[in-house]
């Protein structure tokens, strides 16, 4: 491995922080005395700008390079954890600085797919991808456990839920002086793309149903971070026991399975690990639907290990199809992102109606279409 390939493992891992925002909505709730589709706007305003950002965050890749677009994102995440650090905000103030980190993350996806290829030696790019997933579920698992754990930590117990913006904020930074000092030759098109070119590839069944895949498969995994703490506790897990085995859970299985996942991938083709990876998480989803805390348990783990690989396979297969627009069809997915938005506002309407363990159907839909799609056929060597 490269040493300069560890700043952009580093911006991978802060691409995590996202994540948190799903668990953090609960304590977010009670702040602000939020219903649950309110408090689920934490999450849909970091989601919602990779539907406006992404495209023009490829365009704008093309002009500036990879590198600048990746510090791009990197300060605008550390200007958005830095304002909540200082003060206690507003509610409206809040979704701002959460649409601020939407936007910064939005950039450091479209960049760090790619950027990844100039740093990583030969033969070494889709290795280096798949663990730098892997990277980025740890960043996810660091992030949610602080937000159940924040208030423990002595330094920060007077600021309650707003403790884990300065650590999110100091990790921003490390980031960006990390990536700022690495040395990056890109490649760059002749001819940038523009954005029609872009979603005219939507034209064509196979990327369309793809994107489609990917806006689900975001949806379902924000769902499960958002309503696994809150609906455990409801089907009787204590406060302890239900952060055990929620978010936390899930989160570092999705990191085991993208660690694995990089191991196991140079040996096993995408479309069958697509395959069994899309049946575990509908399973998984189903499982949590029974009610049952034992069941629930399984679920979260199979659902954990099945949601671990979807986006690393779904964007290879994809690609696969056309490898000479992979920019174009990465931006295209990083838009579907947004799926993370608009998704969640289903299951907490659900929530809301007291529907609390059937409101996993939402993810076990969202999977079993991604399993309907592992089922068609593509390219040979896919």
């Amino acid at each position: 491995m490269k040493i300069k390939t560890l700043p952009i493992f580093m911006a991978f891992i802060v691409m995590g922080v996202a994540d948190a925002m799903g668990p953090m909505s609960d304590a977010v709730k009670t702040q602000y005395d939020l219903s649950n589709v309110m408090a689920t706007m934490l999450s849909f305003f970091v989601f919602i700008a990779f539907a406006a950002f992404s495209v023009p965050g490829g365009l704008l890749a093309a002009r500036i390079g990879m590198k600048k677009l990746l510090l791009l994102g990197l300060g605008l995440n550390a200007a958005a954890m830095l304002v909540p650090s200082l003060i206690a905000p507003g509610f409206a103030l809040l979704l701002l600085c959460i649409f601020v980190l939407g936007i910064g993350t939005t950039f450091l996806q479209v960049a760090g797919n790619p950027i990844m290829r100039e740093v990583s030696g030969e033969g070494a790019y889709s290795r280096n991808l798949s663990f730098a997933q892997g990277f980025k579920g740890l960043g996810s698992t660091a992030a949610t456990y602080l937000v159940t754990a924040i208030t423990a930590i002595a330094l920060f117990q007077n600021m309650g839920w707003r403790g884990m913006f300065p650590i999110f904020f100091v990790l921003m930074a490390v980031a960006f002086v990390t990536v700022a000092l690495v040395k990056v030759e890109e490649s760059k098109p002749e001819t940038p793309p523009s954005i029609g070119s872009s979603l005219s590839l939507l034209k064509e069944p196979v990327f369309a149903l793809a994107v489609l895949g990917i806006f689900l498969y975001v949806g379902a995994e924000v769902c499960m971070a958002r309503f696994l703490f809150p609906i455990l506790k409801a089907m009787g897990m204590d406060e302890v026991t239900a952060g055990k085995f929620g978010p936390a859970l899930f989160f570092a299985l999705l990191t085991v399975g993208r660690i694995v996942g990089g191991i196991i991938l140079g040996k096993v083709k995408p479309r069958p690990a697509f395959r069994v990876s899309a049946l575990l998480g509908a399973v998984g989803a189903g499982l949590l639907m029974t009610g049952n805390t034992s069941l629930a348990i399984a679920g979260v783990i199979l659902g954990g290990l099945g949601f671990a690989n979807i986006w690393p396979l779904l964007f290879s297969i994809t690609v696969e199809e056309r490898p000479e627009r992979a920019g174009e069809l990465s931006g295209l997915m990083c838009m579907a992102i947004s799926g993370g938005a608009l998704v969640p506002l289903l299951m907490g309407g659900l929530v809301d109606a007291g529907l609390n363990a059937i409101s996993f159907v939402i993810p076990c839909v969202c999977f079993i279409y991604l399993f309907v799609l592992s089922l068609k056929g593509g390219k040979a060597n896919a």
